[in-house]
C-alpha cells in the first residue's frame, strides 16, 4: 500500500516562496503521473502541476511560471516550488499519485500567504 507523506507548507508573506515535498512509501511503480493538488475552502479541489512518468509536465494556469514541479524517481518523490505567492494561494497542498485504476492522496499540507 503505496502512502505519501507531504512536507514544507507554512505561512508566507505574498511574493515569498515555499517548496512543498511529497515523499512515497511502498513503491510506485506501474504509476502514470505524480502532482500536486490543492483545496482552498469553499472550493473544488483543483490540479496544480502534474508531472508524469515520461518526464511531461502540466501546470494550470494560474501558475503562470511561479511554480515548478520535480521528481526523482529513484526516491519517488516530487517536489513543488512556489515562487511569487499571492494570497489567493493559500490552500491546503495534496501529493498525489496516479495509478490506471486509481489514485492515491497525501493527507494534505496548508499552504497560507498573507497580504
Amino acid at each position: 500500500q503505496v502512502q505519501l507523506v507531504e512536507s514544507g507548507g507554512g505561512l508566507v508573506q505574498a511574493g515569498g516562496s515555499l517548496r512543498l515535498s511529497c515523499a512515497a512509501s511502498g513503491s510506485i511503480f506501474g504509476s502514470s503521473a505524480m502532482g500536486w493538488y490543492r483545496q482552498a475552502p469553499g472550493k473544488q479541489r483543483e490540479m496544480v502541476a502534474i508531472i508524469t512518468s515520461g518526464g511531461s509536465i502540466r501546470y494550470a494556469d494560474f501558475v503562470q511560471g511561479r511554480f515548478t514541479i520535480s521528481r526523482e524517481n529513484a526516491k519517488d518523490t516530487v517536489d513543488l516550488q512556489m515562487n511569487t505567492l499571492k494570497p489567493e494561494d493559500t490552500a491546503v497542498y495534496y501529493c498525489n499519485v496516479q495509478f490506471r485504476y486509481y489514485d492515491v492522496w497525501g493527507q494534505g499540507t496548508q499552504v497560507t500567504v498573507s497580504s
